[in-house]
């Protein structure tokens, strides 16, 4: 099984490279025709929102969307499904920036309680918590 990097779904998402976007196609025809699957890291998912969003500007709900979509294509296998499921769950109801759901529902599945942050925003979530409020608690 082999690994594939952002800019394999970005051109697969945005179409916007005919040439690429054909090549990206034919590379999941082959992984389909040989039932194979190809392995999508979570840095890449990170990579993919900040991608969208940055580059493309996507709205929030589309990248979501389009998240939920990948996951269910039987070619693509996601480092930590559970993780992934849960932002894009949360994701839809809550303001908070993407990637730090998405390292918050990481962290939950591995076993941690919390992550610690400076990020005020983020340490209103509930898996994160402010280093501040962690240190005071000695």
């Amino acid at each position: 099984m082999n690994a594939i990097d952002t800019n394999i779904l970005a051109r697969f998402l945005m179409n916007d490279d005919d040439v690429q976007a054909q090549k990206v196609h034919q590379l999941f025809k082959q992984a389909e025709v040989q039932h194979t699957t190809l392995f999508i890291p979570m840095l890449v998912v990170i990579e993919l929102i900040w991608v969208l969003e940055s580059a493309y500007k996507i709205e929030r709900t589309n990248i979501l969307d389009a998240i939920h979509d990948l996951t269910h294509m039987p070619t693509l296998t996601f480092e930590n499904l559970p993780a992934l499921k849960n932002f894009i769950i949360t994701a839809r109801t809550s303001n908070f920036d993407l990637s730090d759901l998405l390292i918050a529902y990481s962290a939950q599945t591995q076993g941690y309680d919390k992550v610690i942050t400076f990020d005020k925003k983020a340490s209103k979530f509930e898996l994160f918590e402010s280093v501040t409020h962690c240190l005071n608690q000695d």
